[in-house]
């Protein structure tokens, strides 16, 4: 994780200079993964630590605590660090980030028990492009092939501005989400005593990475 946090690979093509956020151990049961950090969770460092998150966390049925511990609970996005705007909001994640770091990373996550995949970039990359619709909504309403042969559950973006597609499609809050619940339940109710991964002597979960010096304007 030492390296990851002293990561530059991108540090030109950001707009804030480079501060991954995430959490992970080899203990951890769940994964979560999204597109990556935005400018909010950049300046504090902590991932979901938003009202997006505090939705997240509702849809999964535990406290900030829970969703918190890294023995219990890895939170790796696409993207490690904030990218910047454009015209539509966010940039993509970097296109380096995921394949220089997740082969790396997530096969040491050996006690994963279910993945949430929050978006298009999380679903295309934990379920494939193949296995990924043009529209996100047939991607997420094929959740339980996905769960079955991947225990990939898709999800839309938490986020408050997603209101109307929550009004559109009633079937998620009544189907998918009690699913989501029951299994988010079984399989944190398996956790192992935790070892993080981390250069910390004694840590409880990967601690945030110290704010860039690189203040840079936004493009």
């Amino acid at each position: 994780m030492a390296r990851i946090r002293a990561c530059t690979l991108c540090a030109a093509h950001l707009p804030l200079g480079p501060r991954p956020v995430l959490q992970a151990s080899r203990t951890s049961r769940l994964l979560v993964t999204s597109q990556a950090p935005g400018r909010k969770v950049h300046e504090s460092g902590v991932p979901f630590n938003d009202v997006s998150g505090n939705r997240l966390r509702e849809w999964m049925g535990i406290d900030r605590e829970t969703f918190y511990d890294a023995a219990q609970v890895a939170i790796i996005p696409m993207g490690f660090c904030y990218p910047g705007t454009g015209k539509g909001g966010d940039l993509p994640p970097r296109p380096e980030c995921a394949p220089t770091w997740h082969p790396q990373l997530l096969p040491r996550l050996t006690q994963l028990q279910l993945t949430l995949a929050i978006g298009q970039y999380a679903l295309v990359g934990m379920l494939g492009k193949e296995h990924c619709a043009k529209r996100l909504t047939d991607t997420v309403r094929a959740w339980r092939e996905h769960l079955a042969r991947a225990s990939v559950l898709p999800l839309p973006h938490p986020s408050p501005r997603n209101k109307l597609w929550m009004q559109r499609n009633p079937w998620f809050e009544a189907e998918l989400l009690p699913v989501l619940r029951e299994r988010v339940a079984a399989a944190l109710a398996q956790s192992a005593p935790r070892v993080t991964m981390s250069s910390s002597p004694n840590p409880t979960k990967i601690s945030p990475a110290p704010p860039s010096t690189n203040r840079r304007s936004r493009r």
